[in-house]
C-alpha cells in the first residue's frame, strides 16, 4: 500500500522543509520494520519548489496471516479463505494508519527540534492515496474530510475496466489538498480516518483505544459533524469503549465553549465519591442463571457442551456441589485456552479429579456423554447451520440424556437495542442464525414432546418490555416416566 505526501515552496521557504518536519533527510531511502512487514519511505522528488515524501507499506503475508490468527479480513465469514485472499497488502487500512504513527511519530505529535519554528506553520499539501477501502462510498469520504479544511477528489475504482457494466469497487483514488493546515494536522486526520472509512482493524480494539483516538483527534474531533460515525467506527463499534469517548469528547467540547479546563467541567462528583455501581455484563449474568439453574436441579456431574475457553467450567469449580465437571469443544484451541485459565497443570490433585477437557463434536453421539446429571449448551446452538441442528438435538436429548439440560441463545428482536450492532447483522461473524423467542420456543416445544422432557423457558439480563431480553434460556428436564427409565 502507498500514500504521498507533497507540499511546494519558495527559495525562501523550501518546499524541502517536509524533511525537517518528517525527521527523514529527502537524500536517503529508509525502511523500518513493523508487526506486519516493512515501511520504505523515499523521496520521488526533493528542490525548492516542490518536495514529495512517499511511504511504501510492503506486507508481510505470512505475518499477517499468524498474527490475525485466520480470522481473515475485518472477521471475514469464509475465514478460511479471507485470511490469503484479501485486500490488506494493497488498500491503505488500519495497517497504513499504524506505520504512520509509528514512522513519521515526531511529525505527528508536531515535534521538530532542529526546526521548532517549522510545526506551527500552516503550509500547501497534497496527500494521494491510489487505493483506499470506503465504506460508505465517495460521499462519505467527502462528509469526513471537507469539514477539516481538505478539498477533497474521491474518484471511485472500477470493478474492472474492460467490464465497465460491472460498476464501481468499494475503493476510491483519494486525493486531499489544502493550504491552511499543518503537517501535524493532517497526519492525525489520516490516522484516524483511514481505518474509519476500512471500517476493519488488524488488531484487538482494547480500551486504550479510546486514549488514542482522543490524543490524535484533539482540535477537531470534538465539533466533527460525523462525530458519532467517527468514533464508533475506529472503535470497531464495541458500545462501551464508543460511549466513553463520546461521553470525554462532550466534555472536550463543553471545556472549550465555557473556555475552561475539563476538569473544571467535570467536577460533579467529588474525587473521592462512591462511583455509580456499572452494569453487569451480559456473560456475567448469563453465567450467573446457569448456575442457579443448575444449583435448582440438583446436579452433581455437569457437562459443558461447547465449552469454548473454560470460563462455565471455572465458575463450576468453585463450588463443591459439582462434583465432576467435564467441558468438551470441537477446537482443540479453545481446549487449550481452557486449560491454561484453569491451570490444570498446577491445579492440585483432590481438584484435578473434578475436572476434565476432552475435544468432541455435538453432530455425533458419544458414549462418553451418557450419565450425567446436567448438560449445557450455552450460545452454542447458533453456530451450527441449521441442517445440522438435528443431528446435535439427537446426540444430547437422545444418546446422551441427561436429567437437566439447559440451552441459552441470543434473542434476535433484542438486536435493536444494540447501538453498535448494524441493522440485519448477527451478533457474532459465526452465527449461523439467530431466533425470536417465538422460534426458540417452538423448537424448545418440539425437542421436549420428541425425547420426554418437560421445558420452561427463562429470560437472561434485563426484559425489555417491547423486545423481550439480550438471552434467552430453555430449561429441559426428563419427565418422571422418563427419568426412571433412564
Amino acid at each position: 500500500m502507498f500514500l504521498t505526501i507533497s507540499t511546494t515552496g519558495t527559495p525562501q521557504r523550501p518546499a524541502t522543509d517536509l524533511g525537517y518536519l518528517l525527521h527523514k533527510h529527502p537524500e536517503k531511502a529508509q525502511a523500518f520494520s513493523t508487526s506486519y512487514g516493512t515501511a520504505h519511505v523515499l523521496y520521488p522528488e526533493a528542490d525548492a519548489e516542490r518536495c514529495t515524501a512517499a511511504l511504501l507499506l510492503e506486507v508481510d503475508a505470512v505475518a499477517l496471516v499468524r498474527r490475525g490468527k485466520g480470522k481473515g479480513r475485518g472477521g471475514a465469514p469464509d475465514a478460511a479463505l479471507a485470511q490469503y485472499v484479501n485486500d490488506r497488502p494493497y488498500a491503505a487500512s488500519s495497517l497504513l494508519a499504524v506505520a504512520l504513527s509509528g514512522v513519521f511519530s515526531s511529525a505527528m505529535k508536531g515535534v521538530c527540534a532542529a526546526r521548532p519554528d517549522l510545526p506551527g506553520q500552516a503550509r500547501p499539501l497534497r496527500v494521494e492515496v491510489p487505493a483506499l477501502p470506503a465504506r460508505g462510498g465517495p460521499d462519505l469520504v467527502r462528509r469526513l474530510f471537507e469539514p477539516l479544511g481538505w478539498t477533497v477528489t474521491a474518484e471511485p475504482v472500477a470493478l474492472d475496466e474492460r467490464f465497465p457494466q460491472w460498476g464501481d469497487s468499494r475503493y476510491v483514488r483519494l486525493v486531499l489538498e489544502s493550504d491552511a493546515l499543518t503537517l501535524a494536522e493532517a497526519l492525525r486526520h489520516l490516522y484516524v480516518l483511514l481505518p474509519v472509512l476500512d471500517d476493519a482493524k488488524h488488531y484487538w480494539v482494547a480500551p486504550d483505544e479510546v486514549d488514542k483516538l482522543l490524543r490524535a483527534g484533539e482540535g477537531w474531533l470534538p465539533e466533527h459533524p460525523e462525530q458519532k460515525l467517527i468514533t464508533s467506527r475506529y472503535l470497531s463499534r464495541r458500545w462501551s469503549l464508543t460511549r466513553q469517548a463520546m461521553e470525554r469528547l462532550e466534555l472536550v467540547r463543553l471545556a472549550e465553549a465555557d473556555d475552561s479546563e475539563v476538569e473544571d467541567i467535570d467536577n460533579a462528583v467529588e474525587a473521592d465519591a462512591e462511583e455509580e455501581e456499572r452494569p453487569t455484563p451480559l456473560a456475567v449474568q448469563r453465567r450467573d442463571a446457569i448456575l442457579a439453574a443448575l444449583r435448582e436441579s440438583g446436579a452433581a456431574r455437569v457437562l459443558d457442551l461447547g465449552c469454548g475457553q473454560g470460563q462455565l467450567v471455572q465458575a463450576l469449580l468453585k463450588d463443591v456441589r459439582f462434583t465432576e465437571i467435564v467441558g468438551t469443544d470441537v477446537s482443540m484451541r479453545a481446549l487449550t485456552i481452557a486449560a491454561r485459565r484453569l491451570k490444570l497443570d498446577r491445579m492440585g490433585e483432590r481438584q484435578a479429579s473434578r475436572v476434565k477437557l476432552f475435544q468432541g463434536s455435538l453432530a455425533y453421539t458419544d458414549n462418553r456423554l451418557k450419565g450425567y446429571d446436567a448438560a449445557v449448551l450455552s450460545e452454542v446452538i447458533e453456530h451450527l447451520d441449521l441442517p445440522r441442528l438435528p443431528a446435535l438435538e439427537y446426540a444430547v436429548f437422545g444418546a446422551a440424556r441427561p436429567r437437566t439440560v439447559l440451552v441459552t441463545t441470543p434473542n434476535v428482536e433484542y438486536n435493536v437495542r444494540w447501538e453498535s450492532l448494524p441493522a440485519g447483522h448477527v451478533r457474532h461473524g459465526d452465527h449461523r442464525f439467530e431466533w425470536t423467542r417465538e422460534e426458540f420456543r417452538a423448537w424448545a416445544r418440539k425437542v421436549a414432546e420428541r425425547h420426554g422432557y418437560a421445558w420452561e423457558f427463562t429470560p437472561v439480563g434485563p426484559e425489555d418490555p417491547e423486545v423481550g431480553p439480550p438471552t434467552q434460556m430453555a430449561v429441559f428436564r426428563l419427565t418422571d416416566k422418563e427419568a426412571k427409565a433412564a
